[in-house]
């Protein structure tokens, strides 16, 4: 979207009070979002977002139970740190909530292929063992799929 057109929208949602006020809370979210992902370390700020901000409680999802621990540990710096930025904060909750993967996501690495000699192994283990051995069942699935 062109700078142009969002400000004529921001500027249309403006004009209703319930818009306004929608629109200030998203501001408000966006700012918070900004001061966190600033502070937060590099590897940490990716699973951190802001959720929401009532009667001066923050809400942050952690993608992680990891996440959120450290969150926890570091909440009273950041909420230290939303007040010097001029927030009404008094005080932050950390709840768990994963974002959803899609199937493209989830799988980022393509699956591994059996190469030309381990195939071969294979199959000379699988010959030398017993007709109903489970791991000859699993060896000849595997050989079947790879």
């Amino acid at each position: 979207m062109s700078p142009r057109r969002r400000g004529a929208l921001k500027d249309h949602l403006a004009a209703s009070d319930a818009f306004a006020r929608l629109s200030g809370q998203a501001e408000r979210l966006r700012q918070l979002q900004h001061y966190l992902d600033a502070t937060l370390p590099a590897h940490l700020a990716p699973g951190a977002h802001i959720a929401n901000l009532k009667r001066g409680k923050i809400v942050i999802h952690a993608d992680s139970g990891a996440v959120a621990v450290k969150l926890r540990q570091l909440a009273p710096r950041l909420t230290e740190g939303f007040i010097q930025q001029g927030q009404e904060v008094t005080g932050i909750e950390v709840r768990v909530q994963p974002r959803r993967r899609t199937a493209s996501t989830a799988r980022r690495t393509p699956p591994k292929v059996l190469g030309a000699r381990s195939k071969q192994s294979l199959t000379s283990l699988v010959a030398g063992l017993a007709e109903d051995s489970p791991l000859r069942r699993a060896l000849e699935k595997l050989l079947k799929n790879g």
